[in-house]
């Protein structure tokens, strides 16, 4: 009937991916897991999941570049996107949520347990 719920979690600091794919299997939250933009535009694209969590300095592709991309196609305009990442800056906030993005959450200020809060709200 309905398919399952997934999220892509985008973001090649290995140690905060493992902690967000804890965090989300402790909410029985299906996900995949990319570590550079390329990689995740193209599972994106075939695996359309229902919630981005997306960082932005990433290899081969920045998380602003990817987001404008997906923003830009009818299939994935519609996927919420939160940012995460190290930039801080009022202005790299301002750019996230102009590019689209739902939410933005600094990786310094993050807390596992509201931010799961967070992607579960996205997701319903």
């Amino acid at each position: 009937m309905n398919k399952e719920k997934k999220v892509i979690i985008v973001e090649d600091e290995v140690s905060l991916s493992k902690a967000l794919q804890a965090a989300l299997t402790e909410e029985d939250i299906k996900f995949i897991t990319a570590y550079d933009g390329k990689a995740a535009l193209d599972m994106i694209n075939s695996q359309k999941p229902d919630v981005i969590l997306l960082d932005i300095m990433l290899p081969k592709m920045d998380g602003f570049s990817l987001l404008e991309i997906l923003k830009g196609q009818p299939e994935t305009k519609d996927i919420p996107v939160i940012i995460l990442s190290n930039l801080g800056q009022e202005e790299d906030i301002e750019k996230g949520k102009q590019l689209g993005a739902v939410d933005y959450v600094v990786k310094a200020r993050i807390d596992l347990e509201n931010f799961v809060a967070k992607v579960k709200k996205y997701l319903s």
